[in-house]
């Protein structure tokens, strides 16, 4: 029997459905919370956890929890997901703060000048050497 390679290209980033066999983008992540018999069904998780369920569209709409549990279906404010004007100005805050030169400062003892770095550790000289 021969058996095909797969190439890593092969492999999506979107995160599927849970469900078996659903080969769909997820779009909505199902957490159980077992002490309060609640299943909360909310957006998409910003990472995979091991104890969630991610589910499409349609297998999130007709999702069911265990008889005599409580569903949560938390909606997003679709006005709350778009960029506001303050997540633009910190974007360009944080731009311009990358592209300042930075100033070494050098904790020691007074006189010494860094000449050198590799990683943690430093190589310092001093200010009256020749």
């Amino acid at each position: 029997m021969a058996v095909r390679a797969r190439s890593v290209t092969a492999v999506s980033p979107v995160r599927r459905c849970s469900k078996p066999s659903c080969t769909r983008a997820a779009v909505a992540t199902l957490t159980y919370v077992y002490a309060d018999q609640t299943a909360v069904l909310g957006p998409l998780a910003t990472y995979a956890e091991p104890h969630c369920y991610d589910l499409c569209a349609p297998h999130s709409e007709r999702m069911t929890a265990p008889r005599g549990w409580e569903v949560v279906r938390l909606q997003p404010d679709p006005d709350a997901l778009r960029p506001s004007s303050d997540d633009l100005e910190a974007l360009a805050d944080a731009v311009r703060e990358a592209a300042r030169p930075r100033v070494r400062e050098t904790v020691g003892a007074p006189g010494m000048v860094e000449v050198g770095r590799r990683g943690h550790l430093r190589v310092l000289r001093s200010e009256y050497e020749d």
